[in-house]
C-alpha cells in the first residue's frame, strides 16, 4: 500500500508498506505509476496524484494529498485565463480552503508538520511543476494533465458549466452558460467559447460533436435538469436560472465534475452551502467548580451562516423562503422540511435541556460524536459545539502561554526556559481540573524537568492529596530519571522498584518502602509482577514513553491501567505524536480520562467511519488536543530558547551476560594491574579500557563474533527506543562509534528498526565513494541513519540533514566528540541538533563521565592536551583505576 508521510524537510514523501488490506490490481498499478514519478520528481508526483480518480480508494493520507492537489488542478482548469497565461498562470489557495484542509488531516506520519505555511509552500511547488509541464508546449492544459494523470482517464472532456449571480433580475437571480475549449483561429491557443459555437465549428460532423458532448450525455442520464437542457437545446444558449434551478444545479456539481465537466460557481457555495442549522452548545456558562466532576450546561442554538438565529426568525424564514434565498444579504439554502424538523427539535431540546447538565465525559463524547452511550437520559443526533465558556477553557489549554504563571519551587535547581514554564503552568491547570494530561514535547525539550518542577512545587505547597508518585517507564530510562532528579530536584526522595536497584539504598521492595519517598520508579514489566503497586494510593501515576500501553488488550496494558484505581492524578509523557495512531490514542485516553472517548467498540466504529467522513477528524482533535501539549523543536516559541546543540545523556543498563562478563573482566584487570609498571602499565590500562568499552557495546563485540542479539545489550535496546521515535518523525541521525568492526552489526540492526537502509562510512571506505555516500544521506530522499567511525567521520564532512547525533560509545576526549558533532551542526543551519551520549549505568563509562563533569580542571587538562586520545586515563592511580572499573549494582539489568 502506498502511503504519504511528511518529512522534516517539508517534503511529502510517498512510501510503500506491507498491509493485510486487499488492494485491487488497478489501484496497485496506479500506486506503482505514482511512485515511479515520485522517485524522479516528488512535486510532479503530487500533481499527478491530484489528477487521479477518487474512486481508486487510496489510503487516508494519500487521499488527503490527492484532494489538496486536485484542488489546485481544478482551480487551473476552471479559470478561463489559464490557456492564455499558461506557465505564468497563478491561482490562489484561499484562507477558507486552507482551514477546511487543515480540519480534515487524517493521522499520518509527520502530520503535525502540516500547517498553513507548509500548504502554501506546496501550493507554490505545484505552480512550479505546472509551469515546467506547459513550458514550450501548445497542447491544451487539459490534454497535458490527461497525459500526466494516472490511467489517463480523467479530464478528457472539454465542456465547462458556468453559474454566476445576476443581481439585476430578482425573479431569475442567476445566469448559466455552457462553454467549451477550442483553438483560436489566429493564435492557435486554447480559448473558451460558448457551446453554441460548436454547432458552427463542427457543422455536420456529428461524431465530433457527440464526442464533445459525451460527458454531458452521461450526466443527463441521472440529472433531470441537464436532460431537459439537452432535449430543448437550451444548453447551447445563455440562460437565466431561478433560485430553485440554481440550487438544483449547485447540488449536482460533484456529479458533473465526476463525469469530466468543469464547473465555475460562486465561491460562497464552496461545496458546503450556508443553511439554517441546529446545534447543541455545551458549556455556555461558567461552572462553580471545574474538574472531572463538574457539570456543564447545554442548550440548543439555531444559526444561519454561522450567525445566531432566534426561534421567531427561524419561523419567519420557514414562512417566507424555500430553496436558495437571499437572507441578511447572503445566499442561504432553505430546506423547508428540514427546517420544520429543526424548529420542532429546538423546542423539544429546549424543554429537555432546561436545567439539564452534562458531565465532562458526556460533554466530550457529544463533541466527538460518540455519545451513543449517554444512557438515554439526554439523546442528541445533531451538530454539537462548544459554548463560549468551555471554548475559553479549551483556548487556554491549547495556548498554555496565556495561563497564569505558577510560582517556581524554591527547591528547583534549574532555570526553566519560557516554553518549559508554560508547560509547568499547563500541568498545574490540569491538576486543578482533575483531568489526566499528556505532555508530548519533542525529544530533548525537557519533559522530565517540567514534571519534576510540578512535583517539587506540590511538595513545597503541601497540597492536601500529596504523597508518593509512581513513574512507570522502560528500564533503560531509570538512570535518566535518577540523574535528573538528583540534579534538578535533590529535595525529592526517589526509590526504584526494580531488581537492578537491589542492594542499593534506594531499592523499593515492598509497599512500606514507598511510604517515605516522593517518587517510585518502576518499569512496565514490573507493573505486572509487583502486586503492591496497584494496591497502594498514589498522588500521581506517570507513564514515560507511554506508547508502551498502545495495545489495550495486552496483559501489560491491563496491569498498568490497574495502577490508576488508587491514583489521584494521571499524566503520560511521550515524544511521539500520538494523534497519528487512533488505536494508540484511545488506549492512552482510557488511562488518562476513562470514558472520555467512549468504549473501545464505540471508538472503533467512529474511527472506521473517518475514511468516508474525514470531517470527523476535526471533531476528534477539538476534544483531544486540549489534553495534549506538544511543542516541537521547530516551533518559533521554542527554537529561540534552545541552544545550538542540546546534549542528552542516554543511560543504558548492562544485560545479564554483559554484567557477568564485566565482573570477570574487572577481576582479571585488578589482578594484572599490580604486576606491571611504566609503559606496560599504560598499555594494559588502554587495552582493558578498550575491552570494557566493547563489552558495554555488546557481549559479541567483546567476543569478536556472534549474532549481536538485541536483548543481550542494554545499548541496543536503548538505541531502538531512541530510533523508533526518530523514525516515527522521519528525522535523521548520525551514529558515531570508534570501532569499525561493529558498524556492520549496527547497520543490520538499524535497518530493521527503521525498515529501510541507511549508509555507513569508516576508515576502509574508498575516498571516491565518500562523496557519494554523503550526497545520498543529504539528499531529499529519506535516508534515516549514517553510521560513522569517529576517526573517519570526524573531519571534512558536512552532514546537516541530521537532527540527531548519537555517540554509541564514548571517546573520552571532549574535543574529539565535539569535532564529530560538528558534522551535523554548521553555521547557517536553521534547526537544532540533539546530541545523545550513550552511557552504560554503573560501568567505567559512567565513572569517567562523572569525573569529567565533576572535575573541571581535569576536563581542561584533557582539552589542552596534545594527545587526542585517552592517554590521560593511564595517569590515574591504581586505586582510582580499580574504582572506575568496578561495576556498581545499578549497572545490572534484570
Amino acid at each position: 500500500m502506498l502511503v504519504a508521510a511528511v518529512l522534516d524537510s517539508g517534503r511529502v514523501a510517498f512510501e510503500f508498506y506491507e498491509t493485510e488490506e486487499a488492494v485491487g490490481r488497478g489501484r496497485r498499478e496506479i500506486e506503482k505509476y505514482l511512485y515511479e514519478i515520485y522517485q524522479q520528481d516528488p512535486a510532479r508526483a503530487l500533481l499527478a496524484l491530484g489528477l487521479a480518480e477518487p474512486s481508486f480508494g487510496f489510503s487516508p493520507p494519500m487521499e488527503f494529498w490527492r484532494g489538496f492537489s486536485a484542488l489546485f488542478a481544478h482551480a487551473l482548469l476552471v479559470a478561463p485565463e489559464t490557456e492564455k497565461r499558461r506557465q505564468r498562470m497563478r491561482v490562489e489557495l484561499s484562507h477558507e480552503k486552507t482551514t477546511e484542509l487543515l480540519a480534515r488531516i487524517p493521522p499520518m506520519t509527520g502530520g503535525e508538520r502540516v500547517g498553513t505555511v507548509l500548504l502554501e509552500e506546496l501550493w507554490g511547488e505545484l505552480h512550479n511543476v505546472f509551469s515546467r509541464a506547459v513550458a514550450g508546449r501548445k497542447e491544451p492544459v487539459e490534454e497535458i494533465f490527461r497525459e500526466l494523470s494516472p490511467g489517463h482517464r480523467v479530464l478528457t472532456a472539454r465542456v465547462h458549466f458556468h453559474l454566476v449571480e445576476n443581481k439585476n433580475n430578482p425573479d431569475a437571480p442567476f445566469a448559466f452558460l455552457a462553454t467549451y475549449s477550442t483553438h483560436a483561429e489566429k493564435s492557435g491557443a486554447m480559448t473558451h467559447v460558448p457551446l453554441e459555437q460548436a454547432l458552427r465549428e463542427y457543422g455536420n460532423d456529428d461524431k465530433h460533436l457527440l464526442d464533445l458532448l459525451a460527458a454531458v450525455y452521461r450526466v443527463a442520464r441521472e440529472s433531470p435538469l441537464v436532460r431537459s437542457l439537452l432535449d430543448t437545446g437550451e444548453i447551447f444558449h445563455p440562460l437565466a436560472f431561478s433560485s430553485a434551478e440554481a440550487l438544483q444545479f449547485l447540488r449536482e456539481v460533484p456529479r458533473y465534475e465526476e463525469a469530466g465537466i468543469l464547473c465555475r460557481i460562486p465561491r460562497w457555495w464552496n461545496g458546503a452551502p450556508r443553511s439554517v442549522s441546529l446545534t447543541l452548545a455545551i458549556g455556555d456558562k461558567a461552572t462553580s467548580t471545574l474538574g472531572k466532576d463538574a457539570l456543564l450546561s447545554c442548550r440548543p442554538v439555531l444559526r444561519v451562516g454561522g450567525e445566531p438565529l432566534t426561534l421567531e426568525e427561524a419561523r419567519a424564514i420557514l414562512d417566507r423562503f424555500e430553496g436558495l434565498a437571499l437572507i441578511k444579504g447572503k445566499w442561504v439554502e432553505v430546506d423547508r422540511e428540514k427546517l420544520q424538523k429543526d424548529i420542532e427539535l429546538f423546542e423539544q431540546a429546549q424543554a429537555l435541556s432546561d436545567g439539564e447538565q452534562l458531565t465532562i465525559g458526556e460533554a466530550m463524547r457529544f463533541l466527538i460524536g460518540t455519545n451513543q452511550e449517554a444512557g438515554g437520559r439526554f439523546h442528541w443526533e445533531g451538530e454539537v459545539s462548544c459554548g463560549a465558556w468551555l471554548e475559553s477553557v479549551f483556548e487556554k489549554l491549547r495556548a498554555p502561554a496565556k495561563l497564569t504563571n505558577e510560582p517556581l519551587p524554591r527547591g528547583l535547581r534549574a532555570v526553566l526556559r519560557p516554553y518549559q514554564l508554560a508547560g509547568l503552568n499547563w500541568l498545574v491547570f490540569f491538576y486543578r481540573l482533575g483531568l489526566g494530561s499528556c505532555l508530548a514535547d519533542d525529544m530533548g525539550l525537557g519533559k522530565t524537568v517540567q514534571v519534576l518542577a510540578l512535583l517539587q512545587g506540590f511538595k513545597e505547597r503541601g497540597v492536601k492529596d500529596y504523597g508518593p508518585s509512581l513513574v512507570t517507564l522502560p528500564a533503560t530510562l531509570i538512570g535518566n530519571w535518577l540523574d535528573e532528579t538528583a540534579r534538578f530536584t535533590p529535595g525529592l526522595r526517589v526509590k526504584v522498584a526494580h531488581p537492578q536497584a537491589a542492594g542499593c539504598e534506594h531499592f523499593a521492595q515492598s509497599e512500606s518502602d514507598a511510604d517515605d519517598c516522593d517518587i517510585v520508579l518502576t518499569t512496565y514489566g514490573m507493573a505486572r509482577q509487583l502486586d503492591w503497586l496497584a494496591k497502594r494510593k498514589w498522588f500521581y501515576v506517570i507513564l514515560d514513553e507511554a506508547q508502551a500501553i498502545k495495545n489495550p488488550a495486552s496483559e501489560q496494558t491491563r496491569a498498568v491501567k490497574a495502577l490508576i484505581e488508587n491514583a489521584s492524578h494521571r499524566l503520560v509523557l511521550t515524544g511521539t505524536p500520538i494523534e497519528n495512531r487512533l488505536g494508540d490514542l484511545w488506549s492512552l485516553f482510557d488511562f488518562l480520562n476513562r470514558g472520555l472517548l467512549g468504549s473501545a467498540q464505540t471508538f472503533k466504529r467512529f474511527a472506521d467511519s473517518l475514511e468516508k467522513n474525514p470531517e470527523g477528524y476535526e471533531r476528534l482533535r477539538r476534544v483531544v488536543q486540549p489534553c495534549i501539549l506538544r511543542r516541537m523543536k521547530t516551533d518559533k516559541t521554542v527554537i529561540a530558547d534552545l541552544p545550538e546543540k542540546v546534549e542528552i545523556k542516554a543511560y543504558a543498563s548492562l544485560g545479564r551476560t554483559q554484567a557477568t562478563l564485566y565482573q570477570k573482566l574487572q577481576e582479571r584487570f585488578s589482578r594484572e594491574l599490580d604486576a606491571v609498571e611504566g609503559m606496560k602499565r599504560r598499555g594494559l590500562v588502554l587495552s582493558y579500557l578498550m575491552k570494557f568499552k566493547q563489552l558495554c557495546n555488546h557481549p559479541d563485540h567483546y567476543a569478536g563474533s556472534g549474532s549481536y542479539l538485541e536483548k543481550e545489550s542494554g545499548k541496543f535496546l536503548r538505541l531502538r527506543e531512541l530510533c523508533d521515535t526518530i523514525g516515527e518523525k522521519r528525522e535523521r541521525v548520525l551514529v558515531f562509534t570508534q570501532f569499525s568492526e561493529i558498524i556492520p552489526a549496527l547497520d543490520r540492526f538499524l535497518s530493521s528498526v527503521f525498515g529501510r537502509h541507511g549508509v555507513t562510512l569508516h576508515g576502509g571506505t574508498p575516498v571516491a565513494r565518500r562523496r557519494e555516500i554523503v550526497a545520498e544521506f543529504q539528499s531529499a530522499d529519506y535516508v534515516p541513519y549514517f553510521i560513522l567511525s569517529v576517526k573517519a567521520g570526524g573531519t571534512g564532512l558536512n552532514l546537516t540533514a541530521a537532527r540527531h547525533v548519537i555517540h554509541f560509545d564514548r571517546w573520552w576526549n571532549p574535543a574529539v566528540e565535539k569535532q564529530a558533532e560538528d558534522r551535523a551542526y554548521r553555521i547557517g543551519q536553521t534547526h537544532r541538533v540533539m546530541v545523545h551520549k550513550f552511557i552504560c549505568r554503573g560501568t567505567v563509562e559512567e565513572r569517567i563521565d562523572e569525573m569529567i563533569e565533576r572535575k573541571k580542571d581535569l576536563a581542561e587538562r584533557i582539552l589542552s592536551s596534545r594527545e587526542s586520545g585517552e592517554g590521560w586515563i593511564t595517569e590515574l592511580s591504581n586505586k582510582e583505576l580499580r574504582e572506575i572499573f568496578t561495576l556498581k549494582p545499578t549497572g545490572r539489568e534484570e
